[in-house]
């Protein structure tokens, strides 16, 4: 939502192009220089912060509802989407204090009648996305002041039962870094072992072994070596890898043991 008219129109009649009662929401997490964040986003109408989400629309899937979500907010298209949990408990969609009235009306010069469609019991289906910061361009909206990147291990209390949401996605990612390689988009075309080590320490928040990791990586075929060093000065120089694209894709479909 764009503009105050597009904003009226969801609120008074938005159940005409959205399912009432399913959403989704979406962990976008975020890597650069050894630190991974989570992308939140401050609801003009809310005094905390949330994750981005919205409303399914009828004429979508949930994967696709995700996708236009996280493209949408991050401006990167493609990301690998990941469904992790529903949550469904009753009074879940309660802001618990956090909706600012006021503010509402002197945004859309409307009053949020109880019988609102918004206000009906929801179900929420959270999705992890994965992305590098620096490609990615944060966006807000019309009823959204700032969309802004927190590390995982500093975030701000989040309206509605967004905490728990966050924590159930970053355990999900790192169950899932056991069996899928979902790293790739979060370095660069080339990399050193070294480069490629410290982001799986960062994604799955342990220490990996310097040797056997790498190793590892190289026997399923996942990375490949270069005939070409990064020039750092005499004796310091280590090579680049790349990811093999075929064998990437086929196990993110069919998965393999990774860490």
């Amino acid at each position: 939502m764009e503009t105050l008219s597009e904003t009226r129109a969801f609120f008074d009649e938005g159940y005409l192009e959205y399912r009432p009662g399913l959403t989704v929401d979406c962990a976008i997490f975020g890597y650069h220089d050894g630190v991974l964040k989570l992308l939140l986003v401050k609801n003009k109408l809310l005094t905390k912060w949330c994750m981005p989400g919205g409303f399914v629309r009828k004429n979508e899937n949930l994967d696709e509802a995700a996708a236009r979500i996280t493209t949408w907010r991050t401006g990167i298209e493609n990301l690998f989407l990941k469904q992790f949990k529903t949550f469904g408990d009753i009074g879940r969609n309660n802001p618990r204090g956090a909706f600012d009235e006021e503010k509402f009306y002197e945004l859309t010069g409307m009053k949020l009648e109880k019988d609102n469609w918004l206000l009906s019991e929801t179900v929420s289906v959270g999705f992890y996305a994965i992305t590098d910061i620096v490609n990615a361009q944060p966006k807000a909206d019309y009823i959204s002041s700032e969309c802004a990147w927190f590390p995982v291990d500093a975030l701000p209390g989040l309206a509605f039962d967004h905490d728990e949401m966050a924590q159930a996605a970053l355990f999900a990612m790192r169950i899932d870094l056991y069996h899928f390689p979902i790293g790739k988009n979060l370095l660069q075309p080339k990399f050193t072992l070294k480069e490629i080590k410290l982001l799986y320490e960062v994604l799955s928040g342990k220490k990996l072994n310097p040797s056997n990791f790498p190793n590892k990586l190289i026997a399923l075929d996942l990375i490949s070596r270069l005939d070409e060093k990064r020039n750092i000065g005499a004796h310091r120089s280590p090579t680049y890898y790349k990811f093999n694209d075929e064998i990437y894709k086929k196990a993110l479909t069919e998965g393999l043991v990774l860490v």
